[in-house]
């Protein structure tokens, strides 16, 4: 696409010599050449054709004078870059017109190579500046997308506490924390029948609206699986395959998925490459979950899992969490490690479980020291009461 150049000037000679000097760039389909005589045939010409890439224009002219149409110029077309052309190149003239915009002056009579010369760097500079703007309107426009994502991310997890209030033997609380990028994180809970309580948390690989996307068919597919009662091997098992089946871009996710009997506060579980929670003992004591072994879902079609099973005693609980808290990063690129997450939930295990939440979200943004948080921190805490 060629060039638009819109050259306001009343001087009859002016276009016949401007066409024969960049004949070739205007053959060429380089260049393209509008002429008007005034300011204000030059503001009409705007309204009907669309705006110019450049306008070289002359100051004194009829109706409306050069300065005047730079000032309308700057007010109302701020993108277009203007070369004042003219016999009038006093120190005045000039000052004035730089004020009001002008990108260069060039003086009559008119070296047409010097005129070559201003105009290749003016249409460079109105290029560029029209190309800032453009990519600033894109970035405006995913930084929109992402906050909308964001939003998405945050609705589609349960986040009502007490999640359960008839329910008296378990306990429930959860909090995510998304970084500035919208991330995979996930957490759900849901009653599979009277007496089994299915709990979940995930984490999706990459972050944006890609993993935000695959994050909310990791957990919907998980849910509508989960529902048919299928213990949790088997149904990471199924999710997997389908998964894989859908993945793109190589995305996975990890999961760990527990289904608690509260009746006798027996938990079956099975890991699919997530962080092993920890179990907190009523009488004291944190213990990591054992493994199971499991890969994560969606990278590959056939792979195996196993479950496992532990006994939770009235007043135990389970912690979930994912590497968003163990691998904050402080201002020395130190992390949290599991270590310090372990020495965070002794000395505050004996209390409420949103405190217990609380306090390790507190304890880690005071280890980051203002650092920024470059991924999700989502918890999950869940607490077995006993009949």
């Amino acid at each position: 696409m060629p060039t638009k150049i819109l050259v306001v000037d009343d001087e009859p000679d002016l276009e016949l010599m401007i066409s024969q000097k960049f004949r070739k760039q205007v053959r060429d389909k380089e260049l393209q050449f509008d002429f008007v005589k005034s300011g204000v045939e030059a503001l009409n010409r705007l309204q009907t054709n669309g705006e110019p890439d450049v306008i070289l224009t002359d100051i004194n002219m009829p109706e409306m004078d050069g300065l005047t149409l730079l000032a309308k110029l700057s007010e109302q077309y701020p993108l277009i870059k203007s070369v004042i052309v003219s016999a009038y190149g006093d120190m005045s003239n000039i000052r004035t017109a730089l004020n009001r915009g002008a990108f260069d002056f060039v003086t009559k009579p008119i070296d047409f190579n010097d005129l070559e010369i201003t105009l290749k760097k003016t249409i460079h500079e109105a290029l560029a500046f029209k190309q800032a703007v453009k990519d600033r309107d894109q970035l405006l426009s995913i930084q929109q997308e992402l906050e909308v994502a964001r939003k998405i991310q945050q609705s589609i997890v349960p986040r009502k506490f007490p999640a359960f209030p008839g329910r008296k033997e378990f306990d429930l609380y959860a909090e995510m924390i998304p970084a500035k990028d919208v991330g995979g994180d996930f957490y759900d809970f849901f009653l599979i029948d009277d007496d089994r309580l299915g709990f979940v948390i995930g984490d999706v690989s990459g972050k944006g609206v890609p993993a935000a996307l695959f994050m909310a068919v990791s957990k919907t597919l998980l849910k509508a699986t989960a529902l048919k009662g299928l213990p949790p091997d088997e149904c990471l098992q199924q999710i997997n395959r389908v998964l894989h089946l859908e993945s793109v871009s190589a995305m996975f996710v990890t999961i760990f998925y527990g289904i608690l009997n509260t009746r006798t506060g027996e938990v079956d579980y099975c890991n699919g490459g997530h962080n092993p929670p920890y179990i907190l003992r009523a009488g004291g004591g944190v213990e990591m979950v054992a493994s199971t072994g499991g890969l994560v879902l969606g990278a590959m079609r056939n792979t195996a899992y196993h479950a496992k099973k532990m006994t939770l005693q009235s007043g135990d609980g389970i912690f979930l969490y994912t590497d968003g808290v163990t691998e904050a990063m402080n201002r020395d690129n130190e992390q949290f490690t599991e270590e310090r997450l372990e020495e965070k939930l002794k000395a505050g295990r004996d209390t409420t479980l949103p405190n217990i939440v609380g306090h390790v979200i507190e304890a880690v943004k005071a280890f980051s020291n203002g650092a920024p948080q470059a991924d999700d921190i989502t918890i999950l805490a869940l607490r077995y009461l006993g009949k």
